[in-house]
């Protein structure tokens, strides 16, 4: 069993909670319920949103309603409480919002659109998972490694 696997299925009883009050797992996970979407290429990606700790819970709630809704892709996951060595910003909360392949740009958009209308209206990074698979992270010295940036 791969780990994404591993971690969405120890996330599962935490699929209601808040983010700020989980400390077991490091991510909580929301699925589309509703509509299809392409299953993910090699070419998959996320949207990266870093929100401020206080209003992780907030944020949170509307993009797992939109996610469920099948108004973003297919699934998103945020992190919890649990501090997790890999994250970039210790001050911050990072919620990655899934895409099926970067290069399909109007669906990339799409999603980038939605999440304005859900009050993400700063600049936010898109990565693709190839990148972090190869571990290439901004705090460990990789430059432009973003897809998009809107």
């Amino acid at each position: 069993m791969n780990l994404e696997k591993m971690q969405r299925e120890m996330s599962l009883p935490y699929s209601d909670a808040k983010p700020s009050e989980v400390t077991d797992v490091y991510w909580i996970y929301a699925k589309r319920k509703k509509g299809k979407y392409p299953k993910p290429t090699s070419r998959s990606g996320k949207w990266l949103i870093f929100v401020d700790p206080k209003n992780v819970d907030e944020v949170w709630a509307k993009i797992k309603e939109a996610v469920e809704e099948g108004k973003l892709g297919d699934s998103a996951k945020v992190a919890t409480a649990k501090q997790n060595p890999l994250a970039e910003k210790s001050n911050a909360k990072v919620i990655c919002v899934y895409t099926y392949d970067w290069t399909d740009e109007k669906d990339v958009r799409r999603i980038r659109e939605e999440l304005r209308k859900l009050g993400i209206t700063n600049k936010i990074p898109y990565k693709a998972d190839e990148d972090t698979l190869n571990r290439k992270y901004r705090m460990k010295g990789h430059a432009r490694i973003s897809k998009y940036y809107e």
